[in-house]
């Protein structure tokens, strides 16, 4: 069949694209490898009425977020009063099961905002280096931090790029009751995509564009990409002509890393009213983590992993995962938690085949490739997804953006 343009992939980039499109008059095919839409957006049940988001989970920048609004239209409920969540003076900290004293804890969010201070410093200056050389190692903090850092980063901090790191953009962590991923789904319920649909080969030779899928030869003006770079530096699809170097760059400069989460769920309340929250624990023995507890006033707790870690934690399975998070959590509310536990999912995004990882994380001196990726190629192959974006990569509603970007693009390309 024929079409102006064929978006691959539909996670909210993909999405957001064909609605822009179809505002602007243009015919589309949307392909997607998968069973479902919403990409790194997806949403499971873990209990009869709770939801748990193994990717994106917070409305993150909720000042500016467009899932804010959208969430409102379609009466998704949202834990607007809970968007402070991950500030520092919020975060409760425990080293050895023990609470950190309010003179430890104001030294810990000191260290912190030195931390922050030489990474902005370094940025202003045009150093695109390691955040690792940036920053105190040798404090008492640096083991949590370090974890935190991978976990918000998908990288450890001796392979994230103080620009990159520095041109995010922050804001308020809005929750989503009954799930992101939900969110997503139903917002982009009205696009019609063509699921279990995988793209094997982009030939953008020749006058518009062929794409070889597993159900069959599509044809176009334009194509737009959103897959991940994981997907793109692993080689799953077929470029004829290949890609230049100079895009390849961008895409193994950009490369997608890992957060993954283990959600518990209780058979009761083991938090109590002041457990809410997020908390960090670590011990002397080297071991950190962080969890969110009940936050939306469920009984789950969610324990996040990043970097070199988690790709190993995800290496030694489900049951390593689960035993980690329940342990962590046990740091902190005791070990009769471990008898109320009733069920975990455990994420495993290093592995997800049609994501090779969980976001992009630009490397020290690569920040720049990000607006390298989303260029075009000759008039024909358009790139989006949160790589391609700048102040919100890594983000849902950066995908989202980039989505539109592309289909303006597109629009203003083939009315040219």
């Amino acid at each position: 069949m024929e079409t102006d343009v064929i978006i691959i992939g539909a996670g909210a980039s993909g999405l957001s694209a064909a609605k822009e499109l179809t505002r602007l008059g243009l015919s589309f095919t949307v392909v997607e490898g998968s069973h479902r839409i919403g990409g790194r957006a997806y949403s499971e049940e873990i209990a009869p009425g709770v939801w748990f988001d193994l990717g994106c989970s917070y409305l993150s920048q909720g000042e500016t977020n467009p899932f804010v609004a959208i969430a409102d239209e379609l009466g998704v409920v949202l834990g607007k009063d809970r968007g402070d969540l991950f500030e520092d003076s919020n975060i409760r900290l425990h080293k050895n099961g023990v609470p950190l004293s309010s003179i430890e804890s104001e030294a810990y969010t000191a260290y912190l905002s030195e931390c922050d201070a030489a990474v902005t410093a370094a940025a202003d200056r045009g150093e695109d280096i390691a955040i690792v050389d940036l920053v105190d190692i040798d404090s008492e903090f640096a083991t949590i931090f370090m974890h935190s850092m991978a976990d918000y980063c998908t990288r450890d901090i001796d392979e994230v790029s103080s620009v990159d790191f520095a041109n995010t953009d922050k804001g308020s962590d809005i929750p989503v009751l009954n799930g992101y991923g939900n969110l997503v789904a139903a917002w982009g319920s009205d696009v019609t995509v063509s699921l279990n649909t995988k793209v094997a080969r982009i030939d953008w030779s020749g006058v518009g564009v062929s794409v070889e899928t597993s159900r069959g030869a599509l044809r176009g003006r334009a194509v737009l990409c959103t897959v991940s770079t994981g997907i793109l530096a692993a080689g799953e699809i077929e470029f004829v002509p290949a890609l230049p170097d100079w895009k390849m760059e961008a895409v193994l400069g950009l490369p997608t890393g890992t957060e993954n989460k283990i959600c518990l769920h209780f058979d009761r309340d083991v938090f109590g009213p002041d457990g809410r929250g997020f908390h960090y624990t670590w011990n002397d023995e080297g071991l950190a983590g962080g969890f969110e507890a009940s936050v939306m006033g469920l009984n789950t707790a969610v324990a996040f992993t990043g970097g070199r870690f988690a790709v190993w934690l995800e290496k030694q399975g489900q049951q390593a995962g689960h035993e980690y998070a329940v342990d962590r959590v046990a740091e902190v509310f005791g070990n009769d938690i471990r008898k109320h536990v009733t069920r975990s999912i455990v994420t495993a995004w290093t592995t997800e085949p049609w994501t090779r990882g969980s976001y992009s994380c630009a490397l020290p001196g690569q920040a720049h490739q990000r607006t390298e990726l989303a260029r075009v190629l000759g008039d024909r192959l358009f790139f989006a997804g949160e790589a391609t974006t700048i102040h919100d990569y890594a983000f849902c509603h950066g995908a989202y953006r980039s989505g539109i970007r592309a289909a303006q693009e597109i629009s203003q390309t083939l009315a040219s």
